[in-house]
């Protein structure tokens, strides 16, 4: 395969210009950055191989989400493992990483397996974190070890925060030694009357209590403490608040390896979001005030928050008419995430493209040991090609769920092309 003419990006060199890529054996066996060299133009236009002209489109990495929830085991009418990887890979991405609050959970080998070897056969790289603990119960740890030798990326209790802090330091000291991240929800309920929405001005309209900002500030400020005092890899899940950032960037400063990410429906709505979409905003933790929503894409652009990450979360349509105390948080976010961060943050001028990917691709894949998120020469051939000059509207979704408060939505950066281990997954 040879991808021609298309605006070339990658995150780790930093290269952002005209290129051709010689694609042969699931790897990237030459990039040709057009300044001049027409032999090697010419013989790549000779060459019997599939040609994919890239004019006018830009080519990046595939992208990596390290939170999605495809439901599988147990949950499957709201979304499959082939068909939350179906929406990945229309979405641009190539790698992404299941959380384990599924029906069972997984928290035992057999559960991990089976979704490991599911997530074998969809064509893109599906890997699960398994639990911190077992049931997700907050009481015991699971077997840490068993499950990272039969290939647990790292371990999550996603959903559910963990309140025991001498369990939370042991989970700590044997991830450590495991060399694999723990990611953590952070959200006290003994703060939260009816979580999903912020406490403020539009929960007390609505009268439903709400989550404050200290739920999770508190519990974001405890772990970036003990990660810095155990030397654990832990990785802040979809931080919201601007206390919370402070506090990750206080952690950073000490030396702490605290990682966090942020999912593009907090970076472009905010509370009152609630007040127009009703359920399909509501989300753990909530969309928060338009300050916290600006200190997050300023957290973004200073490197406080190394990703982005969409915590795609399917439910049923019936679900989500329920009323608005009824209803369960989350909305989904693979082919929405790329188009967000294009029209939102590169447009608007608040990243550049190759910022951008380091938070799409090669920090997550960094966080996760990965040799993935970049571009370059005997690199793995996983790469996504999308139009940001072409407004379009989101949605019809080919995810089994279609909670989103972005359909209808006109927004860039329409995917056309998604190439996983060199073979085309997807065709816009």
């Amino acid at each position: 395969m040879i991808i021609k003419n298309g605006r070339v990006i990658d995150p780790k060199s930093g290269f952002d210009g005209i290129a051709d890529i010689v694609i042969k054996d699931g790897k990237i066996e030459k990039i040709l950055k057009r300044e001049g060299n027409a032999k090697e133009e010419d013989a790549f236009q000779a060459a019997d191989e599939e040609i994919i002209d890239a004019s006018g489109l830009i080519v990046a990495p595939g992208l990596i989400d390290v939170h999605v929830h495809f439901r599988d085991p147990g949950l499957t009418y709201k979304e499959d493992i082939e068909t939350g990887s179906t929406a990945a890979k229309a979405g641009g991405f190539t790698t992404v990483v299941m959380m384990g609050n599924t029906k069972p959970v997984i928290d035992n080998e057999e559960t991990l397996r089976y979704v490991l070897e599911k997530g074998e056969q969809t064509g893109i790289h599906v890997l699960s974190a398994a639990n911190i603990t077992k049931g997700m119960k907050g009481k015991e740890l699971t077997d840490m070890e068993a499950l990272r030798a039969q290939g647990a990326a790292g371990f999550t209790d996603d959903g559910v925060p963990i309140m025991d802090v001498k369990l939370l330091m042991e989970a700590m000291e044997r991830a450590k030694k495991l060399n694999v991240p723990l990611s953590f929800h952070e959200e006290d309920p003994g703060f939260i009357t009816n979580n999903g929405i912020n406490r403020g001005e539009v929960s007390e309209k609505l009268g439903i209590g709400g989550s404050p900002r200290v739920a999770e500030d508190s519990l974001v400020a405890r772990d970036c403490m003990i990660a810095l005092y155990t030397g654990a890899c832990v990785n802040i899940q979809h931080i919201s608040s601007k206390n919370a950032v402070a506090a990750v960037a206080l952690a950073k400063k000490l030396g702490a390896d605290v990682w966090a990410e942020v999912t593009p429906h907090h970076l472009t709505l905010d509370e009152t979001a609630v007040l127009k979409f009703g359920s399909l905003a509501k989300m753990n933790p909530p969309l928060r005030t338009k300050e916290d929503r600006e200190a997050l894409i300023e957290a973004l652009k200073d490197g406080t928050i190394d990703m982005i990450a969409t915590d795609h979360a399917p439910h049923s349509r019936e679900e989500k008419e329920k009323p608005l105390v009824e209803a369960p948080s989350g909305i989904i976010g693979l082919e929405t995430s790329l188009p967000l961060c294009v029209t939102e943050l590169v447009k608007k001028g608040h990243l550049s493209y190759v910022e951008l990917f380091e938070k799409m691709c090669l920090n997550p894949a960094r966080l996760y040991r990965l040799d993935t998120g970049y571009l370059a020469e005997e690199g793995p051939a996983d790469l996504v090609i999308f139009d940001d000059q072409e407004e379009f509207e989101a949605g019809p979704f080919v995810s089994k769920s279609s909670n989103s408060p972005f359909t209808g939505r006109k927004m860039f950066g329409k995917v056309k092309t998604t190439i996983c281990s060199g073979k085309a997954v997807y065709q816009g």
